[in-house]
């Protein structure tokens, strides 16, 4: 029996490997073909934030961002996890003028920002953090709005059993493969419902979001608005310097990238990006200890695991150049020196592993 999860990613200090995080993925193909994968590809776990383009896809096939005039950076941050940047905190807020609802409709919560400038902006303007800056409030917003196109209550919207979250869940399942009963609910942190899946059936879910040849006409239309926009507007769909941001800046037109919580990933490549009929692909990947964020000496918090797989994931395929890996290398991997705190080097962090890979037909 394949083991869930397999080792992913090594640390060592000295000649010794120290550290050793483990995880699993695969890389599907919109027809459904399983091209790659690491450990059981079939490990079910939850998307998180990895979920929002999803999450938004029933509000924007539903024609939302026409009947409310959303431009492509606000569709982008409904399917963002912003910083909570004051840019970011005014699309929010232009959406919500739009829409017709206010930041006390947000049922997400608050939390502290780790955009230390917006931190510090913010100390000096004695602001303390509020719905509209987290991270989830786009999702959020586009759930109100969603709910207010189809003239349905807003005081219980993160409900599983409102109608907008049981569309969101219909058309998650629909995307994916899999009947709604193998679909299994949690809650999310920011209150919504959110969806363990195997790891293949979310890859193929964002390789039909990459390429939706096949699909009905209005979700093909729906699913290249997300992309498109998301592609368009990185900035909006994480923040400075973040890694989703940075990898659709890069490699602008070809890869669409949503992180999520405790390790999950997902990634696509678009459909005609590898030559003129090349399918969609789907890339969804699991870090299994969470891939918790490191703090540096200056405040700021990174991800080292999940940035520098996903990375080699790319390069095994062939999906990213030698030069945008260079470009990318410094802050992500991903082969990284690591430094004490006389910043001496002490060892390395690395991948540690090789795809499996289906064989190719004659």
């Amino acid at each position: 029996m394949v083991e869930s999860y397999q080792p992913v990613f090594e640390v060592t200090r000295g000649r010794i490997v120290e550290s050793i995080h483990y995880g699993a993925a695969a890389v599907v193909d919109s027809s459904g073909r399983l091209l790659a994968w690491l450990g059981d590809p079939k490990t079910v776990t939850f998307l998180r934030s990895s979920a929002k383009p999803f999450q938004a896809l029933p509000f924007i096939e539903g024609g939302g961002d026409q009947t409310f005039h959303l431009t492509s950076r606000e569709v982008a941050i409904l399917c963002g996890s912003h910083d909570g940047t004051d840019e970011q905190f005014e699309v929010i807020k232009g959406i919500q003028a739009k829409v017709g609802v206010q930041e006390s409709d947000l049922l997400c919560g608050s939390h502290p920002l780790s955009h230390l400038p917006t931190v510090e902006a913010m100390r000096l303007r004695n602001e303390i953090p509020t719905p509209n800056r987290h991270n989830c409030s786009g999702k959020h917003t586009g759930m109100l709005a969603a709910a207010r196109m189809r003239g349905l209550p807003i005081t219980d919207y993160v409900n599983p059993e409102h109608p907008v979250q049981k569309a969101i869940l219909e058309t998650l399942a629909e995307m994916c493969s899999l009947p709604l009963e193998q679909i299994e609910l949690g809650i999310d942190g920011c209150s919504v419902p959110n969806f363990a899946v195997p790891l293949y059936n979310a890859a193929l879910g964002f390789a039909r979001l990459c390429d939706p040849r096949g699909l009905q006409t209005e979700r093909a239309t729906a699913c290249r608005r997300i992309t498109q926009s998301m592609m368009a507007n990185p900035g909006m769909v994480a923040g400075p310097g973040r890694f989703d941001t940075r990898l659709m800046e890069l490699c602008s037109g070809r890869i669409v990238s949503k992180g999520g919580a405790e390790g999950y990933q997902i990634m696509g490549i678009m459909g005609g990006s590898q030559g003129a009929e090349s399918l969609g692909v789907g890339i969804a990947f699991k870090i299994s200890d969470g891939d918790l964020s490191i703090r540096k000496a200056n405040g700021e918090t990174f991800n080292r695991v999940r940035p520098a797989v996903a990375l080699e994931i790319l390069k095994q395929m062939g999906y990213i150049s030698d030069k945008e890996l260079e470009t990318l290398a410094a802050d992500f991997g991903p082969l990284k020196p690591v430094t004490n705190w006389r910043k001496l080097t002490v060892g390395v962090s690395r991948p540690a592993f090789t795809l499996q890979r289906t064989e190719q037909p004659a």
